[in-house]
């Protein structure tokens, strides 16, 4: 594990940025591009399209030419009964025609006279075809409709679950970056602490203030470092949910150290990592949505169920036509005076099965259709609720930016009149504490923005290209 560690800390060495010497910068486009080419959820999502092309290739089988050998014989104490040879080889095309060249040859004692043929064989070529049931759609044309339609679907579905899962992965990091700049407020408010409760000691040690005063800045203190070290539990807590997106190439994960922090400079290059910006209301098209294409191809498919039903309720009508020849290098043998050929009809009388199996084709269309309406209105409205809680979050982080830097002109303001004899401990304590409150504040709402972000780009089913 340790060499994967190590590897992993050569790429992230690409992203220093020098916030600390010691410490390795993950940027967050670097970091969506590692989760969707290793992590296992991405490469699964790839499997499906492998699996669509698969089955793409079994239907087209349907229409594979086929070689069949027949051979039978029977001999039984010096007499042979019979010796029997069918060779045929078949070509199945589109609309239920079949294109077939037979060759037979049988010898013995015991033949039915049917099944007499010239010494030398007798040669065939026919076509055999469906007029009703079968004709313009049957079972080996719907599967390969139907499995083109799947092939397109299975990219739709790639697209869905790779977003899905950049997705989780941009939420986690997110969440990273607000444990990490709540580490950071608590680590500076310790430092100020810790000075503070110097300054008032010396000065309580001079008689300038009480020594009572000690005890506050004291108690100040610990309550710093306490928030502190719940802030450091969040934060690894925090590093190790990222830690489950990060994949090396041989499916070996990766586990995050210490020295790794966030990009908190992210507000300008998340639009650009997420391939969301530029995506005005405007611009959005909801047929050109995964989920919604993948609705309207599984609609597709049932159409094509549906109507190979509707093919059902017709009689069953194949025809059968060979011409024979004994001589089949001579073309001119090939006459209407020598044929074999073949009529079979068949029709069930009430046809309940065939009526019972269209309704519930039909039934299925049905359903399909009132899932793709709902999810079409869904997707929409959803898209339409996070532009304007984006809107709404932009006025919100100026109010609270705005609000961090009032209570940090307070707070300066606080120390100085203390510092002059004209304030207490106790104010600026209460300053400081609604100054953290505020910073956190700003933190949380930060953190909500770029989640808001990231539902759009959810929302949008987004597969980014350029990661």
């Amino acid at each position: 594990m340790k060499k994967y560690l190590l590897v992993f800390g050569l790429f992230l060495a690409l992203s220093l940025h020098g916030q600390r010497v010691d410490t390795l910068t993950l940027n967050f486009r670097e970091y969506l591009g590692y989760v969707k080419k290793y992590h296992p959820i991405a490469k699964q999502a790839e499997l499906v399209i492998a699996v669509g092309e698969a089955n793409l290739m079994k239907a087209r089988g349907g229409f594979d030419p086929k070689v069949e050998v027949d051979y039978n014989r029977k001999k039984f104490k010096g007499t042979e009964y019979y010796d029997q040879l069918n060779a045929t080889f078949k070509i199945p095309t589109w609309y239920g025609v079949e294109l077939k060249g037979n060759f037979e040859q049988t010898d013995g004692d015991f033949l039915n006279p049917v099944q007499s043929l010239p010494d030398d064989g007798l040669y065939s070529a026919g076509v055999s075809f469906s007029l009703g049931q079968g004709f313009l759609a049957n079972n080996r044309m719907a599967t390969l409709r139907k499995a083109k339609y799947f092939r397109e679907q299975t990219l739709a579905e790639r697209d869905l679950l790779v977003n899905e899962i950049l997705f989780e992965a941009s939420v986690a990091y997110f969440d990273w970056i607000q444990t990490f700049n709540d580490r950071e407020i608590y680590r500076n408010f310790l430092d100020n602490a810790a000075i503070r409760f110097e300054g008032v000691k010396e000065r309580a040690i001079s008689g300038d203030i009480a020594a009572i005063d000690t005890v506050e800045a004291k108690i100040a203190y610990q309550n710093r470092a306490l928030s502190l070290t719940q802030a450091e539990v969040a934060l690894r807590n925090a590093a190790l949910k990222l830690s489950n997106f990060l994949w090396m190439p041989d499916d070996v994960p990766v586990e995050l150290e210490d020295n790794v922090i966030p990009d908190t400079s992210l507000q300008n290059d998340i639009d650009i990592a997420l391939e969301i910006l530029g995506k005005s209301l405007d611009s959005f098209t909801i047929e050109n949505h995964p989920k919604i294409k993948s609705l309207g191809l599984k609609i597709d498919q049932l159409v094509i169920d549906r109507r190979l039903k509707t093919n059902n309720l017709l009689p069953k009508i194949d025809l059968e036509y060979n011409f024979l020849t004994e001589t089949p290098e001579m073309i001119n043998s090939l006459g209407s005076e020598n044929y074999k050929s073949g009529l079979n009809i068949s029709l069930p009388l009430f046809l309940r099965k065939e009526r019972g199996d269209l309704k519930l084709a039909k039934f299925k269309v049905r359903d399909a259709e009132y899932e793709y309406n709902n999810a079409a209105v869904t997707i929409t409205n959803k898209i339409l609720a996070i532009y304007n809680e984006l809107d709404s979050f932009e006025k919100q982080n100026q109010l609270v930016y705005d609000i961090v830097s009032n209570y940090d002109a307070l707070l300066s303001g606080e120390e100085r009149k203390f510092s002059f004899g004209e304030s207490s401990l106790f104010l600026i304590n209460s300053r400081e504490r609604s100054l953290i409150d505020a910073k956190l504040k700003q933190n949380e709402l930060q953190n909500k923005f770029f989640k808001a972000k990231a539902k759009l780009f959810q929302s949008l089913a987004i597969n980014p290209e350029n990661l």
